[in-house]
């Protein structure tokens, strides 16, 4: 199983994680993104707005709630410095989790977490495709290991100052350094699941121009599935060469007051809350100041994937609704599982996937998922 993003910086974070337990339950690994470092340095390096370290006690509340690995190639591992970085791999692996895409160095940053289950050798590597630049480690510094994504703006009108084309994709050499670490863990495990922070952030349906082609060069390289965060609410799914692409599986818990402004705070806070308005067009509800994203965020999803020796033999999804309280809260299909199914398929669509879906009891299938089809004769 795996899940997007885990922002625990609310006291009693095992709490927000008590209606998913059964459901998490059920996976033999268990995977999920960790935004923010966990960390009591006060240490602040972030240039973005500020998203201090949260309480290294909800990484043991993960593990309690039935977490195995935690993924940290992302834009915000980096915000409290090499030292933030280094205590949330400490904590974590203090508290029973495996960790991939981050370390003191890029080669650490790079190594792949490796677990054994039912037999099977599974494989998890991570990587931050959004930047910013501080956050990557390099031979000599501490982050995480990364894709670097090129952005081109092109005016294709005569209109000086006029909204541009955007371009986006990856460079070769970051992106082929990913392939090569894939298929370097694919020659020595049973299972590859890939981790991509990608995408642009609390909008709706729209994958950027690099995201399908990164996402399809990790299943060409050897990943069984890949797995999207970073948006803060979710993405379409895809079923590329008999393989699941989550290109975005949207917030899990993620509650904190970091970028609610509180009144005479920080200027960066503040600046914040009046850009999100006019950058994607929303305003948190008042009622959740813990909760400050996109009100169709409130759709989760849980990926599940099943594998034997030959690959993935079934993938879909566990539809969640976040909550009142910021809690994502398993749904069956007659209670609510329907519309998040719907939701999904919808943007989805509106990306230009069109994947289908089955059901399964209360679980949604992906019915094209299975071994690579075979090439047709010319």
């Amino acid at each position: 199983m795996s899940v997007g993003d885990l922002v625990l910086d609310e006291p009693d974070p095992a709490w927000f994680l008590v209606p998913a337990r059964p459901a998490l339950a059920r996976g033999d690994l268990v995977i999920g993104h960790v935004e923010v470092p966990h960390s009591t340095t006060d240490a602040q390096v972030s240039t973005d707005v500020p998203a201090p370290p949260a309480d290294p006690a909800a990484l043991a509340a993960l593990a309690d709630a039935g977490f195995h690995v935690v993924t940290l190639a992302g834009n915000h591992v980096y915000d409290a410095g090499p030292v933030g970085v280094a205590d949330t791999i400490a904590h974590a692996r203090a508290a029973g989790l495996a960790t991939a895409g981050a370390g003191p160095d890029l080669d650490a940053a790079r190594q792949p977490a490796v677990l054994d289950r039912g037999g099977l050798r599974i494989g998890v590597l991570s990587y931050n495709l959004v930047g910013p630049r501080e956050s990557w480690a390099t031979s000599r510094k501490a982050g995480c290991a990364y894709v670097r994504v090129l952005t081109h703006y092109e005016l294709d009108h005569a209109s000086p100052g006029g909204p541009p084309s955007v371009y986006t994709f990856a460079e070769p050499a970051s992106l082929s350094a990913m392939t090569r670490d894939i298929r370097a863990l694919a020659s020595r495990v049973d299972v590859v699941t890939v981790s991509l922070h990608k995408g642009v952030g609390h909008t709706p349906a729209v994958l950027a121009m690099y995201e399908q082609p990164v996402a399809r060069a990790a299943v060409d390289a050897g990943a069984h599935a890949v797995f999207g965060h970073h948006a803060h609410i979710m993405r379409g799914i895809e079923v590329y060469r008999g393989r699941p692409i989550f290109h975005g599986l949207g917030n899990f818990v993620t509650v904190t007051r970091a970028l609610t402004p509180t009144g005479g705070d920080n200027a960066e806070r503040a600046d914040w809350a009046r850009r999100r308005v006019e950058l994607y067009g929303f305003a948190p509800d008042p009622d959740m100041p813990f909760y400050p994203f996109h009100p169709e965020s409130r759709n989760t999803v849980i990926a599940v994937c099943r594998f034997d020796r030959g690959g993935v033999v079934a993938a879909g999804f566990a539809p969640c609704r976040i909550d009142g309280s910021g809690r994502p809260v398993p749904v069956s299909r007659p209670g609510g599982g329907e519309a998040v199914a719907e939701y999904v398929r919808r943007i989805g669509e509106e990306a230009g996937l069109a994947t289908e879906f089955d059901w399964d009891g209360d679980e949604v299938v992906l019915p094209r998922v299975g071994r690579e089809p075979r090439a047709q004769p010319a």
